[in-house]
C-alpha cells in the first residue's frame, strides 16, 4: 500500500492494480525453487488482495525472458486483453507525441478542467523494484543497454529504497538513468521492514519458526511440501545465470 499511498499523494495517478510475474526456472538462480510452487505461493499470499494479482505467463515459458519482453508483454495485454496474446504481440513502445507518463500497470492522470471526460488515458506497465534491482544495472552481463534505455524510457522505474541508500547516487553516475530521471519514482521507505526472503529459506533451512513472517497459508504450503531445504538451497550451484550466458554469449558473435 505505501505505493499507492505515493502516488495517489502526487494527484497525478491512480494505481488500478500491481502485477507479480514469478521468474521462470530457467533463470537458473541458486535455490530457486520450482516456479509452480512460487506462482502458488504467490497467489495465496495474494488472494485477499483487491489490487494485487499474480500472472505466470512469465513463469510458463521454457527459455528465460528479459525483462523488457515481460513489461511488453503486460503493457499489450493491458491494451487489447486478449487471451491469445503471446509473446510476438508484445511489440516495443513507441513514445507517444508528449502525453503524460503515468504509473504503474494502468494509472489515469487526474484530469484538467478543460480536458474532454470521454477522452480515455493509455495504461502504464512500470517496473516495481527494489535499490539493489536498480544497482543490477551496473553489473555487466547482466542487462543489454538497448534494455535499460527502453525500460526507463518508455516505462519507467519505481523503486523503493531504504533512508540513506545510494539509489540516488547510482542514478547521477549512470548517464541512461539520469536521462530518464523524471521516469523513475523514488519511493523512501521510512517505516522500514527487514523480512526477506533469504533469511526466511535461512530459518526454514535451520528448522526455525516463520510464523508472522509470512501469511499462514503459505507456511502451511511450505511445510506440506517440504520447501527450502539445503538441499533446495544447492539447486543451480555453480549455475551462470540465464542473463549473464545469454548476454556474454550475444556479445561474442
Amino acid at each position: 500500500m505505501l505505493l499507492c499511498d505515493v502516488f495517489f499523494s502526487t494527484g497525478k495517478y491512480k494505481v488500478i492494480k500491481g502485477i507479480i510475474s514469478p521468474v521462470g526456472d530457467a533463470y537458473k538462480k541458486k535455490g530457486l525453487i520450482s516456479a509452480n510452487h512460487r506462482v502458488t505461493m504467490a497467489k495465496l499470499a495474494t488472494k485477499n488482495s483487491d489490487w494485487v494479482e499474480v500472472d505466470d505467463w512469465e513463469s510458463s515459458q521454457s527459455e528465460w525472458l528479459e525483462t523488457l519482453k515481460v513489461l511488453r508483454y503486460h503493457h499489450q495485454k493491458l491494451l487489447s486483453p486478449d487471451p491469445t496474446n503471446s509473446l510476438q504481440n508484445a511489440i516495443p513502445l513507441t513514445k507517444p507525441g508528449r502525453k503524460r507518463k503515468q504509473e504503474p500497470n494502468r494509472h489515469d492522470p487526474v484530469k484538467k478542467k478543460n480536458q474532454s471526460p470521454d477522452i480515455k488515458s493509455v495504461p502504464q506497465v512500470k517496473l516495481l523494484c527494489g535499490s539493489d534491482m536498480l544497482e543490477s544495472f551496473g553489473i555487466p552481463n547482466l542487462w543489454k543497454l538497448e534494455d535499460i534505455t527502453e525500460i526507463v524510457e518508455n516505462h519507467g522505474l519505481v523503486c523503493i529504497s531504504r533512508a540513506g541508500n545510494s539509489v540516488q547516487k547510482f542514478i547521477y553516475e549512470s548517464d541512461i538513468l539520469w536521462r530518464h530521471k523524471n521516469n523513475i519514482h523514488l519511493v523512501e521507505e521510512w517505516i522500514t521492514n527487514d523480512i526477506s526472503s533469504t533469511k526466511i529459506r535461512r530459518a526454514l533451512r535451520r528448522g526455525q519458526s516463520i510464523r508472522y513472517l509470512v501469511p499462514d497459508v503459505v507456511q502451511a504450503y511450505i511445510e506440506k511440501n517440504n520447501l527450502y531445504s539445503p538441499e533446495s538451497e544447492d539447486r543451480n550451484a555453480g549455475v551462470v545465470l540465464a542473463p549473464l550466458q545469454k548476454h556474454a554469449s550475444d556479445s561474442k558473435n
